[in-house]
């Protein structure tokens, strides 16, 4: 029995069955063909007839497997099909359930290694998601997402490969825009019986969908105030008041600083220089005091001694 089984579908094809039989032999591919015809009347089963009679015997046929024939109104063996079929299902269904849980491994093993690096750079957590990998923006078309059962195997491996209680697992999920509300709402359920410590329902369109989520869980929340995607921005106040916990701008700053660099070099553009624009500048002093910059005096005076007098 060999693991590919061809199945030829057969009405009045005379002339193209032994064309069709030689060119799959030329491949040197082992497998079972199967003819289905369906009463010819041109002299395709005889056809087909003499191809088994031809090539009974597998050897001879530098080990192209056996032919078979089904026929309408011939009592072939539809047991040996049918177990041929089934061996094959339940080969497919095997290496297919192999894969899974070495897919699932892997993930599992991803996520035990990024929770013991995020650790040890003392890191307080960090954020994991039910999106396939290569992942997209949350508020973004298109989107996939892992089965729920999987994601419950990252939560658990997460939680089990922290040192620290207190390093958060925020565990955030992309259903809503894929799966809906209603399925949203089941893998927050899920999440939260996994062990998640924060969960982050990702492009909740408004304080109603909001407030669903809330309903169904006593976990905190989470709530992404990103501009221009599929939510609503709603103030702090309102999210608290909906139950939720914590509030980000992810990209909030990244818009502000890019649109001020934008606006500067139009006008540098035009101007020439930059002497019209230095009020919008952070001064040198400014930038000094905010990344503390008196601290790498400590290491080496001579390369970093400096003074921001002046530079006002």
């Amino acid at each position: 029995m060999n693991d590919i089984i061809i199945i030829v579908p057969t009405l009045n094809e005379k002339e193209n069955i032994k064309i069709l039989f030689n060119k799959l032999t030329a491949t040197k591919i082992r497998f079972d063909l199967l003819f289905v015809d369906d009463n010819s009347i041109d002299g395709s089963q005889e056809e087909i007839k003499e191809l088994i009679k031809e090539n009974q015997n597998v050897e001879a046929l530098k080990g192209i497997g056996a032919i078979e024939l089904a026929l309408p109104g011939l009592e072939k063996s539809v047991d040996s099909i049918n177990g041929r079929l089934t061996h094959l299902t339940n080969k497919i269904a095997a290496s297919s359930a192999d894969a899974e849980l070495a897919e699932m491994q892997k993930l599992a093993g991803l996520a035990q290694k990024t929770i013991e690096v995020f650790e040890s750079l003392g890191l307080s957590g960090c954020h994991i998601e039910d999106q396939i990998d290569e992942k997209r923006c949350g508020h973004l078309d298109n989107k996939e997402i892992i089965p729920t059962n999987e994601m419950v195997k990252k939560i658990k491996t997460s939680l089990n490969s922290r040192k620290d209680k207190n390093f958060l697992i925020i565990v955030r999920t992309d259903a809503n825009t894929v799966e809906g509300l209603k399925k949203t709402i089941d893998r927050v359920k899920a999440y939260e019986n996994a062990g998640a410590d924060i969960i982050f329902p990702e492009a909740m369109k408004d304080e109603k969908e909001f407030e669903e989520i809330r309903k169904n869980t006593k976990v905190p929340l989470l709530a992404n105030m990103t501009e221009f995607g599929k939510s609503k921005l709603l103030t702090a106040n309102i999210l608290e008041n909906l139950g939720y916990n914590v509030v980000i701008y992810p990209v909030t700053t990244q818009r502000l600083a890019m649109k001020s660099v934008e606006d500067g070099l139009k006008v540098i553009f035009g101007d020439g220089h930059q002497n019209n624009i230095i009020d919008k500048m952070q001064t040198r002093k400014r930038l000094y005091e905010l990344v503390e910059y008196e601290k790498y005096n400590t290491p080496d005076k001579k390369i970093t001694d400096f003074k921001t007098d002046g530079h006002e």
